[in-house]
């Protein structure tokens, strides 16, 4: 689909508009918007007009047809699912994986509403870092009386094994974000602080990709100031944090829960776009308190940790026993000075609402300074004053815990069921210091495409800032989010929540005046250091190869079988179709006495639950790839994205030229990712596993066919045609031999003949290619097993004479059948060899 057309850069009145609506400036699809009557509007003023900071977007909605809005609308929907943008949801009824929603307008900011903004995080960074150091060092502000105890000690995110740590850079907050919303007055206030992991950045980038190539044109009129400043000081700030002495990014990773956690996506794209390798805690390793990073060639030092864990499960050994996610020992690492953290561990304690009550106070106190940002108005029930305020009028208020980990929705108390509401008020009751009451507020709304209309919508605006020098730098932009219907005051992802992309606006001359970023020396030509593939993404990638040419077998197989069922059914297609039937039997695609073929082919092509059916290994496929997501271009995911829609048959009653139709599609698109592999991806570790599990795999399917044809070729030779087309080699057998296809010939193209780049020989001696280039062991001696694996192979191969053994069939049959058996041995014995060498993390190779 071509980009709409852009909407002129210098609009024409419109004919026939009332001298009150030219007033207003709505117009087109902004006629019939109404703000809601006692709520602050973002984009306009009480008497209807637009606000000036929203005139020149506005002026473009003013020509645009709701028709325009929806070609924009599915160009949005087709950019996020090429980049494959998603957000997890564990218990979610519509799967694990949701698409990314994205609004079709704005979130627009005035640049001195920004300022404001930004003055307020800068001065809210500082006083939550000085609030941290004091709580997990001489904890004056409980001894002198500014903060209950209660708030500290009862909350599971005060961690006791931080305390008395001094955190590298001395800031246990790096990266900040801030839940922001607009009351009625017009003030911005603080709903939440999060400071653990602050999630956003990722899906903030992703949003402003999309809608500046959506609204090309609209954007750069506006004077849109731009997020790549931000995010190369980001890069700077996590570089200042390595120990002066290194040199590159070697020291520098970002820790990950996994493809399975929620914000993954932005994760992995984070770590492409600032160039650091993004890790699972799996892949490190923590020797004589130093972080160390398992990779291909050994251990390599980690000095700096962009953490995407919650804290509690980033050590089993001193935190949470239970986590899978994080390494042991990481905490005495951290504790150490060894390696910084951004954010710093035992951070999660200040994120709780029922410190906002107090903030003012504190700020007085530790800064001097009127607190710049004020909260949402919050008390805390563990005070016997605000609890019987609470309870006096419950109906008043919306009370949500003081101290949860994962996600908990507030509770708005007056839509509660009279039971209901009384167990809520019990439970308060018997634990009052769980939790926290706050006002029901009004929060601003901004206007959203509902996909037919726009109307305005509740807004919460997560605005993000970076520790820079001894304050913080703040986002010009931000990770807006507005309700899924409208007068729904509830903001959340996980409650179906569309984010928004924010545009603060400015004067043209903030590449120059963001800051000045540190200039590093020009290399041309930089010495190259070892790849520091993980040895996880290594297993990966290789598995990738290996589930990519399972499925190219698949899907030609059962393209193979259709063809033949789907043509003129003459003597030569009924034999060749049953020779595919008994093949597919023998490999293993098809059960031992199948009836209902048509059953089983369908199966094949469309039940997910089946093992080795097409949405099955696409599925592996795709496991694999997102496992190694911060490793692929964004080219290659357009192709895995497009696997997973073409595999899709068209809803109805299953039909044979449907499903041939779309196996022919796949087959094209395995053959592009092939392509991608070879023609775009870097020749480093990374690609050399994904080859060798390619070829390792291909080499023993065709083996398992070549088995499984002799069983059937001495007595009948109709499977020869069907073989040569799985194997891609009926063109080639044809050139070299123009006659119908016969069991010597055909052996020797698919074993012996190394020019064919499907045969085995071919496969075998890039395999040996592959393994000499593979990274040493320095704790063993010169000689590779890899390398000698393939070496062996290679000679049990070419000790196999066709030429004699065609003139005696028996002879040939037991031969080849001997020389296919001890082939996929062998292969076995070298995936043996190449997992437990670079994939099985032993300490023999680690230490």
């Amino acid at each position: 689909m071509s980009n709409p057309k852009p909407f002129p850069l210098e609009p024409l009145p419109p004919a026939g508009q009332s001298q009150q609506q030219q007033m207003r400036g709505l117009d087109g699809c902004l006629l019939n918007y109404r703000a809601m009557p006692g709520v602050f509007d973002e984009m306009v003023l009480p008497n209807g007009e637009l606000r000036p900071h929203w005139k020149t977007f506005g002026s473009f909605l003013a020509q645009c047809s709701d028709a325009d809005l929806k070609q924009r609308g599915e160009s949005i929907q087709r950019l996020l699912a090429d980049h494959g943008a998603t957000y997890n949801i564990y218990d979610d009824a519509l799967g694990t994986s949701r698409p990314w929603m994205l609004d079709l307008l704005p979130f627009i900011v005035a640049e001195q509403d920004w300022r404001r903004v930004q003055e307020g995080l800068d001065q809210r960074g500082r006083l939550l870092n000085a609030i941290l150091l004091d709580l997990y060092g001489p904890q004056k502000l409980l001894r002198d009386g500014l903060l209950p105890p209660g708030i500290v000690q009862a909350n599971p995110s005060f961690l006791r094994p931080v305390m008395g740590v001094n955190p590298p850079g001395g800031k246990f907050i790096f990266s900040l974000g801030c839940d922001l919303v607009r009351d009625a007055g017009g003030t911005w206030r603080v709903l939440a602080d999060r400071a653990q992991a602050p999630s956003g950045h990722g899906y903030t980038l992703e949003n402003r990709i999309v809608m500046s190539n959506v609204y090309a044109e609209e954007f750069n009129a506006s004077r849109v100031r731009r997020l790549a400043n931000y995010f190369e000081l980001k890069r700077e700030m996590l570089r200042s944090l390595a120990p002066k002495h290194r040199h590159g990014d070697a020291g520098i990773l970002m820790l990950t829960p996994g493809p399975y956690n929620e914000t993954y996506f932005e994760h992995a794209f984070q770590a492409r776009y600032l160039g650091f390798p993004l890790v699972e805690g799996a892949d490190l390793t923590v020797r004589d308190r130093n972080a160390q990073l398992k990779t291909l060639e050994g251990l390599r030092r980690v000095e700096v940790m962009v953490r995407h864990v919650d804290d509690v499960f980033c050590d089993p050994l001193e935190l949470n026993s239970g986590s899978l996610l994080g390494t042991p020992g990481l905490m005495e690492a951290w504790r150490s000075g060894n390696i910084a953290m951004a954010n710093g561990l035992g951070t999660g304690v200040i994120e709780t609402p029922a410190l906002h009550p107090f903030m003012p106070g504190l700020c007085r106190h530790i800064l001097g300074e009127e607190l710049k940002l004020p909260c949402v108005p919050t008390w805390w029930c563990g005070q016997r004053r605000e609890l019987e305020m609470m309870m006096k009028d419950p109906d008043r208020w919306v009370v949500k815990p003081a101290f949860v980990r994962g996600a908990r929705d507030p509770v708005f108390i007056k839509d509660q069921e009279k039971e209901q509401k009384a167990r809520l008020l019990e439970s308060i009751r018997a634990a009052p210091h769980e939790w926290v009451a706050q006002e029901v507020l009004s929060l601003s709304t901004t206007p959203t495409w509902n996909g037919s209309k726009i109307e305005p919508r509740s807004l919460v605006w997560r605005a993000f800032a970076i520790a820079q020098g001894d304050g913080f730098a703040t986002m010009p932009g931000g990770l807006a989010r507005v309700s899924p219907e409208p007068q729904r005051w509830l903001v959340t992802m996980r409650s179906g929540g569309i984010s928004k992309d924010t545009w603060v606006l400015g004067d043209g001359t903030e590449d120059t005046a963001f800051g000045h970023l540190s200039q590093q020396p020009i290399v041309i030509r930089p010495a190259r250091p070892p790849s520091g593939v993980p040895s996880r993404a290594a297993d990966h990638l290789f598995w990738l190869g290996r589930y990519a040419e399972r499925l190219e077998l698949t899907v030609r197989m059962a393209r193979v079988v259709m063809q033949r069922l789907a043509s003129e059914r003459g003597l030569v297609q009924s034999r060749e179709a049953q020779s595919c039937v008994a093949l597919m039997v023998e490999i293993g695609l098809l059960p031992t006495g199948t009836t209902s073929l048509r059953d089983h082919l369908q199966a094949l092509v469309q039940d997910p639950k089946r093992d080795g059916s097409v949405p099955d290994l696409l599925g592996r496929l795709r496991y694999n790839a997102s496992a190694a997501r911060d490793r692929l271009s964004d080219d290659m995911w357009r192709l895995f994205n497009r696997l997973d829609r073409d595999a899709r048959l068209p809803a109805g009653p299953f039909s044979l030229s449907a499903a041939q139709s779309a196996l022919d599609t796949l087959v094209l698109d395995l053959a592009a990712l092939g392509g991608m592999q070879h023609e775009n991806m870097t020749r480093g570790h990374g690609w050399r596993f994904l080859e060798i599990g390619r070829r390792l795999e291909r080499a023993n399917i065709i083996l398992t066919l070549l088995q499984g044809t002799l069983k059937q070729a001495p007595q009948d030779d109709s499977i020869l045609s069907p073989l040569l087309e799985i194997c891609d080699s009926t063109m080639t057998y044809r050139r070299l031999h123009f006659a119908r296809p016969v069991l010597a010939p055909v052996l020797d193209l698919l074993l012996l003949n190394d020019i064919n780049p499907r045969s085995v020989a071919h496969q075998l001696m890039v395999l040996g290619r592959q393994a000499s280039q593979l990274p040493m062991d320095p704790t063993l001696d010169s000689r590779m097993p890899e390398k000698q694996q393939t070496d062996v192979l290679l000679s049990d191969l070419s000790s196999l004479n066709l030429n004699t053994l065609a003139r005696t069939p028996a002879e040939l049959q037991a031969a080849v059948t001997a020389t296919c058996d001890t082939l996929t041995l062998g292969l076995e014995k070298l995936s043996d060899i190449i997992t437990e060498h670079y994939f099985s993390h032993a300490i023999r190779r680690m230490e």
